[in-house]
């Protein structure tokens, strides 16, 4: 009696797990995984840290081998097979052996897509000159590896400056090439706020990676040797022994598209929360696939490792069994260590959140990782997007010098469970000085954000202040005069929160004024002495000089 057979496309996070837990599931079926690569089942996510010699050998990185997958679990792994065509009226698939160029058919009875994504080359004069990379495979990171040990590498460009760019850019820094990063937009980060990605900008320069922001790439001259000797960009040469190119990856799908696998309106396999599409029998995971965005209930494409190996996880179990396992959606979690710092988001951005048409507040809201008092706390801002109506929380970001991943999750969860703002005020969170302090960061945010919704302060973005000076607004600094004399915002006046009474009691009571102090805390306490006095147009600067992303004198 022939058992039926499950069919695997791929073969890096969402195809193995898929596979594995198919079998877990149901061990009586046939699971064979086809995969056009030489490794299978790899840690694509630690290839930047393989760079820097931080992951020290190649195989650290390959999670399991061919064998394992067949003496453990009794999958079989068809590596170098390149899938042709998929005739879903015949239930075959036609696949190429690379290594022989025999072409075979492969019936199923279900099918799993996982062919993940490929990297974007922007069609720029001479981009297949050698020593230029992508990072998206163990060869691509073998490669680069070996060019660096070999003492051939002074200077590198990384054109890109997302979250694989940072990391690229990162790790190449720390094998003493001097790097530059070529970004075409304004700030590096784009899936963050400014405010927020603007500190990591200038933690990237004090660390000595050079930034070329606004930049356009527009060629790569060649030594003379086929090799390339420096990056043409729009605001002027860079040398370079090494390039590696960042631009972002898109969703591989032209394979289901041909055998009319529907996509959907982000260009990727659209699913159900199944896994499951327009087509019986099919499904498709990981990078190639769409997933449901939980705030905005819309379709996105979310390639992280994390949502691969979930959703291949419920496609495994539902392609032989009887579809009850779900993945309700994702909320594009990331997460990003640059240096010292680090820098993680979720949910809706102020940015996305505004262009969905959501009436939304946020705050800016510094805090410490650990007790004041405690030895090694750090830094950390955080920011909140709530809905002003409902009050919901619709996304969060941090970044900062501490550990700022609990933070990160801790917003994940809320978000995830449609928390309020009053809801994640009132968590229960572990509290020790070594781990947090008694109103942790969340908290500490959320009230920020209850005191802003509720009317009892009005905020004014740092992005704003200039224009508020411009037209006649008084920004006054609070704290002491020695922290002034250290360093303040440019065109502010330093009247301690203590002498405000006796310094303005004879100034307009609908002057506007705006005050600031360093995390915010003593600017709220003087507002409300203001109010008091009777004046009406007072504001603070949201997230205080910890939160200003720009220089201050």
């Amino acid at each position: 009696m022939s058992h039926p057979a499950l069919l695997v496309i791929g073969g890096v996070a969402a195809g193995t797990k898929a596979a594995v837990k198919a079998k877990r599931e149901n061990p009586h079926w046939q699971v064979t995984i086809l995969t056009r690569d030489q490794h299978i089942s790899y840690a694509g996510c630690g290839l930047p840290y393989y760079l820097s010699g931080v992951i020290d050998e190649e195989r650290e990185l390959l999670v399991r081998s061919p064998e394992d997958f067949k003496s453990n679990y009794d999958i079989d792994i068809l590596i170098r097979h390149e899938v042709a065509d998929i005739l879903p009226d015949q239930k075959r698939v036609l696949a190429e052996d690379l290594a022989t160029g025999e072409r075979k058919e492969y019936p199923y009875d279900k099918l799993i897509i996982a062919t993940g994504a490929y990297p974007v080359l922007p069609p720029i004069p001479n981009i297949q000159l050698a020593n230029i990379y992508t990072l998206r495979k163990v060869t691509d990171g073998s490669f680069i590896r070996q060019l660096i040990d070999r003492g051939n590498v002074k200077q590198a460009v990384v054109i890109g400056g997302g979250l694989i760019g940072l990391e690229v850019a990162e790790n190449l820094a720390h094998r003493g090439i001097k790097t530059v990063i070529v970004e075409l937009a304004d700030h590096v980060l784009a899936p963050f706020d400014p405010e927020m990605a603007l500190k990591i900008q200038s933690h990237l320069i004090e660390q000595g990676v050079e930034l070329r922001l606004g930049s356009k790439v527009t060629g790569f001259l060649d030594q003379g040797q086929g090799k390339v000797a420096a990056v043409e960009t729009s605001a002027g040469n860079i040398p370079a022994d090494l390039v590696v190119v960042s631009t972002g990856i898109r969703p591989n799908v032209e394979l289901a598209a041909r055998a009319g696998v529907a996509l959907g309106s982000t260009g990727a396999i659209q699913v159900n929360a199944h896994m499951q599409t327009n087509l019986p029998d099919i499904y498709a995971v990981g990078d190639c696939a769409e997933v449901t965005h939980l705030v905005s209930n819309q379709a996105a494409w979310m390639p992280m490792g994390s949502i691969a190996n979930k959703a291949g996880r419920v496609a495994g179990a539902n392609a032989v069994g009887e579809n009850r396992a779900s993945l309700p959606g994702a909320l594009g979690t990331a997460i990003v260590k640059v240096f010292k710092m680090a820098a993680g988001k979720t949910g809706l951005t102020e940015k996305e959140a505004r262009s969905q048409g959501y009436n939304i507040e946020t705050v800016l809201v510094p805090s410490l990782d650990k007790a004041h008092y405690y030895p090694g706390s750090r830094q950390l801002l955080v920011k909140l997007v709530a809905e002003k109506s409902s009050h919901r929380l619709l996304g969060g970001q941090v970044v900062g010098e501490g550990a700022i991943d609990k933070t990160v999750d801790i917003l994940a969860t809320a978000i995830s469970l449609k928390a309020r703002v009053e809801d994640l005020s009132a968590m229960d969170l572990a509290y020790a000085p070594p781990f947090s302090s008694a109103m942790g960061p969340t908290i500490l945010a959320a009230n920020v954000m209850l005191n802003k919704l509720t009317g009892k302060f009005r905020g004014v973005s740092p992005f704003a202040l200039a224009d508020r000076l411009a037209a006649g607004a008084s920004i006054i600094d609070v704290r002491s005069p020695e922290e002034y004399i250290l360093y303040s915002i440019p065109g502010s006046t330093s009247i301690p929160g203590e002498r405000l009474t006796e310094r303005l009691k004879d100034r307009p009571r609908s002057e506007e004024i705006i005050l600031i102090c360093k995390v915010g805390l003593r600017a709220y306490v003087a507002s409300l002495k203001l109010k008091n006095m009777g004046f009406t147009n007072v504001s603070i600067l949201d997230g205080g000089i910890v939160g200003y992303p720009f220089e201050l004198q």
